[in-house]
C-alpha cells in the first residue's frame, strides 16, 4: 500500500484520491484530484490537509477518522481549488491499517453549461490508443475472413467487439463537451453473456451457470461501462482462486441507494468458489489500492464501484470460504428519498 508502484495504479481513476500521513501531511495525491483542486502533485505533497482542502474545521474530522474504523462521509459539500471557485463533491476519510488516512472525493455532477474540459494528458491518451486499437481490428477482421475452424472465427470476433468498445470509450473521451453520455436500455443479460463469452475465451477459462430472471426489463444506463463492472468483478474473482462462477439476476424491491431508496432494483450477483474476502481487508475493500495479492492494483473494485455509483446504484458483498457474491444493485424506475 506504501509502495510508489501500487499508487501509479490510481491514476486511471476519475475519482479523486490522496494520502496523508498519521500527523495529516499530505503524501500522495492522484491527478483527477490535483486536477479537481487545480493543485501541483508534486507541491502540494507535505502540506496539511487543511491547506489542500481550504477548510480548517474539517481537520477535526480528518483526526477523528483516523481513529475511527469506518470511514467519515461528507455528502454534497463545496470544496474550492485555487482557482477560487468551488465544486459539489462527496469526501470520504478512511483510517488504513498503516497508520495513513485515505481520503476520496468524488465530484458531483456539474449544471449543464458548465465547462468541464478534459485534460490534455488524458485526451492526449484517448488519441494515441486509437492506432493500435484500428490495428488490431484490422489484424483480427483479416483472420476472421481467411479461417475456417467456426470457433477461431468467434474468436476473432471477441477481438473486433473488444477493440470496438475501446475506440467507443476513446472517442468519448476525444468529444468531451462537459456533458455525460445519454443513457440508453441495456439488456442485463446480454451484457452477462457478453461477458462469459469473454471469460470463456481465456487460457484457463472459469466454468460459468446462469441463473437468470428472464422477465427482468431493462435497464437506462452505458453498456460498455457494465461489461467493465462486470469484467473486473469476475477478474477478480479468478485473480482470488475461483473456478466456478453463478452469475445471477433479481428484481429486488425496496432497496437503499446511497440516500435513496428504490421501490424496485435490479440486483445482479455474480458468485464465486473461492477461498473468499480476508478478514483484513473487509472494511476497505472497495478502497482504491487495497488488495489481497502482493501483485494486485486494488484498482478494480475501486472502478467497479465507481461506474455502479454513476448508474444510481450500489455494489456490495457477503463472504465466507467457498462462496463469495458480489451485488450489483441498480435502480429501475425512480427512486425517492
Amino acid at each position: 500500500m506504501n509502495d510508489r508502484a501500487d499508487r501509479r495504479w490510481a491514476e486511471p481513476l476519475a475519482t479523486g484520491v490522496a494520502l496523508a500521513d498519521a500527523q495529516l501531511r499530505l503524501c500522495w495525491i492522484n491527478p483527477s484530484l490535483a486536477e479537481l483542486l487545480d493543485i501541483g502533485p508534486r507541491s502540494a505533497v507535505g502540506q496539511s490537509l487543511a491547506v489542500l482542502l481550504h477548510q480548517p474545521e474539517w481537520m477535526a474530522l480528518a483526526k477523528r477518522a483516523l481513529g475511527e474504523p469506518s470511514p467519515l462521509q461528507l455528502r454534497g459539500v463545496d470544496v474550492p481549488s485555487t482557482r477560487g471557485d468551488a465544486g459539489r463533491m462527496d469526501v470520504s476519510m478512511q483510517a488504513l491499517p498503516s497508520g495513513e488516512l485515505l481520503l476520496e472525493v468524488h465530484a458531483l455532477a456539474a449544471p449543464a453549461n458548465a465547462d468541464t474540459p478534459l485534460s490534455a494528458t488524458l485526451r492526449g491518451f484517448a488519441h494515441e490508443v486509437k492506432n493500435p486499437l484500428a490495428g488490431l481490428r484490422g489484424a483480427a477482421q483479416l483472420l476472421q475472413r481467411r479461417i475456417d475452424d467456426e470457433a477461431l472465427r468467434s474468436l476473432a470476433g471477441l477481438v473486433i467487439a473488444e477493440a470496438d468498445r475501446l475506440a467507443t470509450l476513446a472517442n468519448r473521451l476525444l468529444r468531451n463537451d462537459g456533458t455525460a453520455a445519454r443513457p440508453e436500455p441495456v439488456n442485463i443479460h446480454e451484457q452477462l453473456e457478453r461477458l462469459g463469452e469473454l471469460l470463456r475465451a481465456e487460457p484457463s477459462g472459469p466454468v460459468i451457470r446462469h441463473d437468470y430472471d428472464p422477465s427482468l426489463p431493462d435497464i437506462q444506463g452505458h453498456a460498455d461501462r457494465l461489461l467493465q463492472l462486470l469484467l473486473n468483478l469476475a477478474r477478480n474473482a479468478l485473480e482470488a482462486g475461483a473456478h466456478t462462477l453463478v452469475l445471477r439476476t433479481r428484481a429486488e424491491p425496496a432497496t437503499r441507494l446511497g440516500d435513496r431508496v428504490a421501490r424496485m432494483a435490479l440486483r445482479v450477483d455474480v458468485i464465486d468458489d473461492g477461498p473468499g474476502v480476508p478478514a483484513s481487508l473487509r472494511d476497505t475493500l472497495f478502497e482504491p489500492l487495497v488488495s489481497g495479492r502482493s501483485e494486485g492494483s486494488g484498482l478494480g473494485l475501486a472502478l467497479a464501484r465507481e461506474i455502479a455509483r454513476e448508474h444510481g446504484g450500489e455494489l456490495r458483498y457477503t463472504s465466507r470460504p467457498g462462496e463469495t457474491a458480489f451485488s450489483l444493485y441498480l435502480p429501475m424506475g425512480h427512486a425517492h428519498d
